[in-house]
């Protein structure tokens, strides 16, 4: 089954949210994994199973990447703010160096993560 990695900045969780309801029939064919926050509030608002991990500030982020090293994961959406990121919130500089080292797929804007999950759809369309 596709893996999926969902992680998003404070500012970004509506964003998330609405790109999971759109996408909510497809994501429901997916094993999904989460951050801590994030993965509450979307399986909360489209009732889709989320397996969550610890928020990002307390190594949420480093648990999904562990899983991408231990190649766990087909992809990753991280809607993350350039621009007001708050401190506390995760850093994406290690996911992307250890996804770039695994050929993972890493989404940082709702276009990319559209692009990732029509490209994960199409992954699991061929594979059946």
């Amino acid at each position: 089954m596709t893996r999926l990695a969902l992680i998003a900045h404070d500012d970004e969780k509506p964003e998330m949210i609405d790109l999971a309801e759109t996408y909510e029939s497809l994501l429901s064919t997916f094993d999904l994994i989460g951050t801590g926050t994030t993965g509450k509030r979307v399986a909360e608002a489209t009732g889709l199973t989320v397996e969550r991990k610890e928020s990002g500030p307390i190594g949420g982020d480093a648990q999904i990447a562990a899983e991408v090293a231990e190649d766990r994961l087909d992809g990753i959406i991280f809607l993350r703010d350039p621009l007001t990121a708050q401190p506390h919130e995760p850093d994406i500089s290690a996911l992307l160096r250890i996804c770039d080292v695994h050929d993972t797929p890493l989404a940082t804007t709702r276009t990319t993560a559209e692009y990732v999950l029509n490209g994960l759809a199409a992954d699991t369309e061929t594979m059946d």
